[in-house]
């Protein structure tokens, strides 16, 4: 049984793929912020110029 363990400890086979999945993590969780910062700053554009429509169709 100890050198089981000893021999799971110092197996490193698959490391380099949880690195890679935790790195691809990181870049969805930073895409998915920006993606949300854009959709806000995005509505906020439209609504600006909804209401110039508005205005200028309702003072003629």
């Amino acid at each position: 049984m100890k050198a089981f363990l000893t021999k799971l400890l110092r197996d490193q086979q698959g490391t380099s793929a949880i690195e890679m999945g935790l790195i691809c993590s990181l870049i969805v969780l930073a895409m998915l912020t920006a993606l949300e910062n854009f959709a806000g700053e995005s509505q906020i554009t439209w609504n600006t110029i909804s209401s110039k429509v508005q205005n200028a169709t309702s003072g003629s």
